[in-house]
């Protein structure tokens, strides 16, 4: 079987990372990367488009007068973070369309990814700037701002530390594994 061999070696047909579950070429792990991506991205890109949307027409709502200058400050400031959302999440379909046929799927496949991420964290500050701006006019200003920060915590433990954690364990359970030598 292709792959790493009992004494730890890579036999033929391996991946050329060293990866002895996957036996493909750099061009072909960069067509799987990509459409993964672009899997996660359609998931995201989604709801920030809902939410920016959303966004923009509060603008237009009888009450928005009526805000406080505290109030439309963190509004203009949900927009514009989350106008910067929609171009990182955007941004990486824009990326593929200029590079198609160039020859650079894995570089396009890496800044895509970075693109994405830089969205995700985006993403966070949209979440938590809105939450803050409408648990504001529903809530005392205090209630308001605790709630927002638990829910930055919840989005923190759900798109960042338990994937560290699982990538930590798996390394480590991996390691545990490995033959000594």
């Amino acid at each position: 079987m292709a792959g790493r061999t009992p004494g730890g070696t890579v036999g033929p047909g391996a991946a050329e990372d060293g990866d002895p579950g996957r036996h493909e070429t750099a061009e072909e792990r960069a067509d799987r990367r990509w459409g993964d991506l672009l899997q996660e991205l359609r998931v995201a890109q989604t709801g920030v488009q809902i939410l920016f949307g959303f966004l923009l027409t509060v603008v237009f709502q009888q009450r928005f007068t009526q805000l406080s200058t505290t109030d439309r400050h963190l509004y203009v400031a949900t927009v514009v973070v989350g106008a910067a959302t929609t171009g990182a999440l955007v941004g990486p379909a824009a990326m593929h369309r200029l590079l198609t046929g160039h020859r650079l799927k894995p570089e396009t496949v890496v800044w895509a990814s970075r693109m994405t991420v830089l969205g995700l964290f985006l993403l966070l500050c949209t979440m938590a700037c809105s939450l803050l701006l409408v648990l504001r006019l529903a809530l005392h200003d205090a209630v308001a701002a605790w709630l927002a920060g638990a829910m930055v915590c919840w989005f923190m433990l759900c798109w960042l530390v338990l994937p560290l954690w699982a990538r930590h364990h798996s390394a480590r359970a991996e390691r545990a594994q490995a033959p000594d030598g």
